[in-house]
Parts: C-alpha cells; sequence; structure tokens
C-alpha cells in the first residue's frame, strides 16, 4: 500500500520518462523520409530500362550510396517505432507483448541490417 497520490503515481511512470523522445525520433524519421523516399521512387523511375551493370554502377556512386543507406536506415528504424507502437496499444497480455516486440524488433533489424549490407556490397564491389 502506497502513501502517495494517484498523480504523484502516474508523474514518475509512463510516457513522461521516454515517450517524448520516441515521439521526436518517430517524426523525424518521418520528415527524413519524406525527400528520401521521393528520391529513390523518381530515381527508380529513371532507371526502369536500364540493365543490370547500370543499376550497379549508379548505386556505386558515393553520393547515391549515401542516400540509399540513409533511405534504408529511416525507413526500418520508423518501422520499428510505429510498430512498437502498434504493439504496446493493441497487445494486452506483457507475455504476448513482449514477445512480440522481441521478435519484430528481431526481425526489422534484421531486414534492415541485410538490406544495408546488400547496398554496400554493391557499392564496393563485393
Amino acid at each position: 500500500m502506497s502513501l502517495r497520490t494517484p498523480l504523484a503515481r502516474v508523474r514518475g511512470l509512463g510516457s513522461a520518462k521516454e515517450g517524448v523522445a520516441h515521439w521526436w525520433a518517430q517524426r523525424v524519421t518521418a520528415v527524413a523520409l519524406v525527400p528520401l523516399t521521393l528520391w529513390f521512387v523518381i530515381s527508380l523511375l529513371f532507371m526502369t530500362h536500364a540493365d543490370h551493370e547500370t543499376l550497379q554502377a549508379w548505386i556505386a556512386q558515393p553520393i547515391v550510396t549515401t542516400l540509399l543507406v540513409a533511405f534504408l536506415f529511416s525507413l526500418f528504424y520508423h518501422a520499428i517505432l510505429g510498430m512498437q507502437v502498434v504493439i504496446e496499444d493493441y497487445v494486452h497480455q506483457e507475455g504476448t507483448k513482449f514477445v512480440s516486440l522481441l521478435v519484430m524488433k528481431f526481425l526489422l533489424i534484421l531486414l534492415g541490417g541485410s538490406a544495408i549490407i546488400a547496398v554496400l556490397r554493391i557499392a564496393f564491389g563485393g
């Protein structure tokens, strides 16, 4: 039994500690994804009839490699943040929530890391 009021208990818990950082990270990645996605889609539209070697040469350009890695990192990090919110809001059993968060983060980090490594391997001729 606690002698603290309900308001005093709430002030030290929940979103008051890390929710703002999560919210800002999600907004920053969303803002970063707008120009990166536009660049990516427009670039792919110009590459529709390119052959394999042309696409490899394009990815090997330093600015393109940098933008692709930034796009992929922002995309997967934004996905992790968004899926975390969905799971925390809609999965109510603690065990299921924990396992769902763990599996989701593992899979998205694995996929994002694989995508970034693939771009880097193409860029550096591996």
